[in-house]
């Protein structure tokens, strides 16, 4: 019970931050209005994807160090868990221009690099399904791997910033930053953002472990 507490306080943050975020007062700013609640859930995606992507590269890295085949399981895995949330980000990122721009997507250089990023792991899941040699696949996945993530911050954390026109926070067209927030919004998403990255790390446990004893059982 001692190693649920983090897997219990994800739950109850995850839940505090979708009911309280539709019910707090939140300040009217122009263009995005009341849509500025889905920074609550949007953004966490995000957050989520970089962290269990960061695992995925640290974990290939471990396993072409020794070659021990549970890192590559490890890496694959929470690189599946992050892409899901990476996808889960576009899906309510598309909802959120579509009700502030009016359109589901358009010209953003944040948008253009989320969907580079999401296109080059897929490439990665299907590499590994083009190898049929474990070893193989896993070695090249693993170098693949490392450079997708380096790809992935220069695409979603790089370009966006030296890039003009874009109308994510802080950038052109949309006066709000996260570091904007006032009070209140900051009582939501804070714990939503961790909420959100205890759940997803459980995710990937989950995985993991179906995997895990997938390879065992030999399916």
């Amino acid at each position: 019970m001692k190693n649920m507490w983090w897997k219990i306080a994800g739950l109850v943050l995850v839940l505090y931050s979708l009911i309280a975020g539709l019910l707090i007062r939140v300040p009217d700013l122009p263009v995005i209005h009341e849509s500025i609640r889905n920074i609550f859930y949007h953004v966490c995606m995000w957050f989520n994807l970089l962290i269990l992507l960061s695992i995925s590269c640290i974990n290939a890295v471990r396993y072409l160090a020794g070659f021990n085949e549970k890192f590559d399981l490890r890496s694959v895995e929470a690189a599946s868990t992050g892409v899901f949330f990476g996808l889960l980000g576009l899906v309510t990122g598309s909802i959120w221009a579509r009700f502030s721009w009016g359109v589901f997507w358009t010209n953003d250089p944040q948008l253009n690099g989320a969907s580079a990023s999401m296109l080059i792991y897929g490439a990665y899941f299907v590499l590994r399904k083009s190898v049929n040699d474990e070893e193989k696949r896993a070695r090249i996945s693993a170098v693949y791997n490392i450079f997708a993530y380096v790809m992935m911050i220069i695409f979603l954390l790089i370009l966006p910033k030296l890039a003009q026109g874009s109308v994510h926070p802080g950038k052109g067209g949309n006066p709000m930053a996260l570091t904007d927030l006032d009070a209140t919004m900051r009582l939501v998403f804070y714990p939503a953002v961790v909420g959100w990255i205890f759940v997803g790390i459980w995710i990937y446990q989950i995985k993991l472990r179906i995997r895990i004893a997938k390879e065992i059982n030999g399916l």
